[in-house]
């Protein structure tokens, strides 16, 4: 393995963390200009179209037949229309985005518990410290923010919908999907998306978007840098780690998100906050660092 190689294996796990925690950032830029999903819907469609396009012009393979293509829907579903379909939705009715955020982080804990019958994957008791450590870190950075009294009962519903999807999306992808081309997979499971929350839209929606440059702004980062840059590092980890591991640095994403908040929107650090950073940033470390000692051991 080259220098060059090396470098961006030990790099993709922070660079994936620092393009996914955008996201919020972006998502609240352009959520006043917007209904929740009829932003995901211009989203979807526009990635679609790319990625179905960059597929046809670098002649990329496409599912062999109608299983793949089902599988590749399965995961679009889960991943794009449940989990970021719920987020939005769950946000913009009214859930604390510290709620949001503290929900969703129970995904590598979930994911380690489903991993193993699923996967075949065992978690050691080292790896489940660093999980529940990681789940506390979490908690202490964002716990100060929650407002339970401004959130409703269905919008706390949505959110573990949310969860369930990114966690049961990651394990299905990690069974099903480590082998499709990024591009025209991709396509198809945003197509899929697309297709699910258009229905939504139709359903629940009517306000207009406001095409501000804000919002221009906003999406285009949603698309370029979250759907095609983090979707893709997401998908290169899972195929090449344990989907617990892969798992766990989820634990760093609200660490990120508060400092970017505090760069971007000026919200504040306290101490809790920089204690929470610490503390998950050390659960990680030591979810991803138990498999080698295993190994060194055996």
């Amino acid at each position: 393995m080259g220098i060059f190689q090396q470098f961006w294996a030990v790099a993709t796990p922070g660079i994936f963390v620092l393009l996914w925690s955008t996201g919020f950032v972006g998502a609240r830029m352009g959520a006043p200009y917007a209904d929740p999903f009829v932003f995901l819907l211009y989203r979807f469609v526009i990635l679609a179209f790319l990625l179905g396009a960059a597929g046809f012009i670098w002649r990329a393979p496409w599912p062999k037949n109608w299983r793949q293509v089902g599988h590749l829907v399965v995961v679009g579903l889960l991943i794009h229309a449940s989990y970021l379909g719920g987020v939005f939705w769950a946000i913009s009715n009214g859930v604390s985005a510290a709620i949001v955020a503290l929900i969703v982080s129970i995904q590598p804990l979930l994911t380690a518990v489903v991993a193993r019958p699923y996967l075949g994957e065992p978690v050691s008791s080292r790896q489940w410290t660093g999980l529940l450590f990681g789940f506390t870190g979490v908690a202490l950075v964002i716990g100060d923010d929650i407002n339970l009294v401004s959130s409703s009962g269905v919008g706390i519903i949505v959110c573990f919908m949310a969860l369930l999807g990114i966690t049961l999306g990651t394990l299905y992808q990690k069974r099903h999907g480590s082998e499709m081309d990024l591009r025209t997979g991709s396509a198809i499971q945003f197509s899929a998306a697309a297709i699910a929350v258009g229905g939504l839209t139709l359903y629940f929606e009517e306000r207009p978007i406001e095409w501000t440059g804000e919002f221009v702004f906003a999406l285009a980062w949603l698309i370029v840098v979250l759907s095609i840059g983090a979707i893709s590092l997401l998908y290169l980890l899972i195929r090449q780690d344990a989907a617990s591991k892969v798992a766990s640095l989820f634990y760093l994403v609200p660490p990120v998100v508060a400092i970017e908040a505090y760069l971007v929107f000026g919200e504040t650090l306290n101490f809790f906050d920089i204690t929470g950073m610490i503390v998950a940033m050390g659960a990680v470390a030591l979810v991803l660092h138990t498999q080698k000692l295993e190994v060194k051991k055996e």
